[in-house]
This record gives C-alpha cells, sequence and structure tokens, in this order.
C-alpha cells in the first residue's frame, strides 16, 4: 500500500512538473519589509544580498549525469549536487529570486542571472568572489546600489582621499586597462581593521557605489557589510532546517529534483513572511524570531487544518 502510494504521488508530480511552482515563486516572492522595519533598512537603502550554496541529491545516474558530482579530497564526493544561489532581503531573510544550476556552474555565472533582481532604492551586499568588472557594471546598471568586499590582490588606485577615510577610485577590466586609465568604473573604497576576530584577515576592503561620505559614512558601511553573515544561516534553514536534517533530497529525477528546490524555497518564503508578520504585531526585528521555533509551531497546527486545500 505504501509503494502504491509513493508512485501514485510521484506520478502525479511528474504531472505537475517544476514549471508551477517555479512561476508561482517568481509571482510571489517579493521583499516584505516595509519603511521603518528594524534592520532592514540603511536610512532610504533596502538591504538585500545574495550567496550560494550546494545541495546533495539522489545517489542515482539520471541525477548526476544532469547536475554532476563534485571532485573531492579522495575522488568524488558521496553524492550529486546542484547548485543554488540567492537573492534575500537582509532584514527579513526573505528569498525573493533564486537560480538552480549543475554543481560544476560557478557562482559568478549564476550571479549574472540573479542581479537582474535587484533594482532602484536597493543597497545589496555581496562577498569577495563576486567582485569582477561585468558583474559589478551589470548590477550597477540596475539602479541598485552596491557595497561588495574586494579580494586580497585586487588594485584600486587612490584618486582621492576622503575625509572619514575612504578613497575614490576606479575599477577597470584588466591590469591593461588600468595602466591606460580606460574604461574604469568609479568606486569607493573603504578599508578597515576587526583586530578581535579571530583567524581574520589584517584587513579588509568594501568597494562601493555610495561615493559620498556625508550621504554613507565609512563607518557606516563597514559596521553594515558583516549582515551579510547572517546569510550562511539563511541557506542552512534552507537545505537542513526544512528537509529534516536529512540530505540528500529525497527526489529520483532531475525534473523532480528542480520541483523539490522551489517547493523549498515557497516554503521557506511563506514561513519567513508569517515571521514578518509576526514580528509587525510584537513589534520587533525580524531577525530575533526563531525560524526553527516557527517551524515546530506550524507542525504543532498542521493537523488542525487538514481538511483545508493545500
Amino acid at each position: 500500500m505504501g509503494l502504491v502510494c509513493k508512485s501514485a504521488i510521484t506520478q502525479a508530480r511528474v504531472r505537475l512538473g517544476e514549471a508551477p511552482l517555479r512561476e508561482l515563486f517568481r509571482r510571489v516572492a517579493r521583499p516584505p519589509a516595509v519603511p521603518g522595519t528594524p534592520g532592514a533598512w540603511y536610512r532610504q537603502w533596502r538591504l538585500v544580498s545574495f550567496d550560494g550554496t550546494t545541495l546533495a541529491l539522489a545517489d542515482l545516474p539520471a541525477v548526476e549525469r544532469h547536475f554532476g558530482r563534485p571532485k573531492a579530497a579522495r575522488g568524488t564526493s558521496g553524492f550529486p549536487q546542484l547548485r543554488l544561489l540567492v537573492l534575500l532581503e537582509t532584514g527579513t531573510h526573505a528569498i525573493f529570486a533564486a537560480v538552480v544550476a549543475g554543481v560544476v556552474t560557478g557562482e559568478v555565472r549564476l550571479a549574472r542571472e540573479i542581479v537582474r533582481h535587484l533594482g532602484a532604492g536597493m543597497l545589496c551586499l555581496a562577498d569577495r568572489a563576486f567582485l569582477g568588472y561585468a558583474l559589478w557594471r551589470d548590477a550597477a546598471a540596475t539602479g541598485a546600489d552596491l557595497l561588495w568586499r574586494a579580494r586580497r590582490g585586487t588594485v584600486f588606485p587612490c584618486v582621492r582621499r576622503l575625509e572619514d577615510g575612504s578613497y575614490l577610485s576606479r575599477l577597470y577590466p584588466s591590469p591593461r586597462h588600468r595602466q591606460r586609465d580606460l574604461a574604469g568604473l568609479p568606486v569607493r573604497v573603504i578599508e578597515y581593521r576587526l583586530p578581535d576576530v579571530p583567524g581574520g584577515d589584517p584587513v579588509y576592503r568594501l568597494v562601493t557605489t555610495l561615493v559620498d561620505p556625508q550621504a554613507a559614512p565609512a563607518a557606516d558601511l563597514a559596521a553594515l557589510y558583516h549582515e551579510r553573515w547572517k546569510d550562511e544561516l539563511v541557506l542552512a534553514e534552507l537545505k537542513v532546517i526544512l528537509p529534516g536534517g536529512q540530505p540528500p533530497l529525497r527526489s529520483r529525477r532531475p525534473d523532480l529534483v528542480r520541483q523539490e528546490v522551489y517547493g523549498l524555497l515557497l516554503t521557506h518564503f511563506a514561513i519567513r513572511r508569517l515571521m514578518y508578520e509576526a514580528s509587525r504585531h510584537g513589534p520587533c526585528d525580524p531577525d530575533t524570531l526563531s525560524f526553527l521555533g516557527t517551524v515546530e509551531f506550524i507542525r504543532r497546527n498542521l493537523p488542525f487544518h487538514a481538511a483545508f486545500s493545500p
């Protein structure tokens, strides 16, 4: 009986396909915070960030052919994997855009798709792996402002030192362009130290489109950037807490793997939206509410709604 039921569910999922869930996520997932939501804004800018992760999948030939299996220290990993890049609202942790691909696809390539969801009035935070001329140019062209960390070896010539210690510079496509001062994009560079962080870098460098130190002081932006570190917690909610802490994902076909990922994204967004609404009744910072506690509360209350259509 259990096998028959499981087979029927799989057939129903196959008939449904990935597209309806992907389209539903595209339509409903929006940054929920309104002006005044604690932690969601810096002055007039809505804070957003993007980051990537991998998800382990069922160890089946068809799944491996489609998504790939990453290399490991002793050959290859135990499971095939997919790569997921998400764009989220920093203050509410609500994911409102995502890109799914095979594990061999680099995060920078996926970021070219995710930045299309940026827009005017946003301040986007991103890690040092993403800072490059083409991606920066495309992200800035959306009208959003950017605050990204720079790699240690990236060269930024000082054009003019500003009163808050930051300096104006240019981001170039290549060293040759920099030597000839060709096609440079105007940026502002902020350098600072975190002496009390064990294992931290000697100097942290941020690059931003916010070139006016009066509108965005360097000390503010340095403190603000580290909100991005919470992205790792959001990714853990998606890949550990919601699946029940038992990788890999259960789907045994590539199309159903993608369907399952969008199901997880929709569920995560619904929970985060519920947490945001609860914080408004508090009122409190949405960041102070427990995601795991909310999931457990929802699970305890599901039997009371069993008569209603999903």
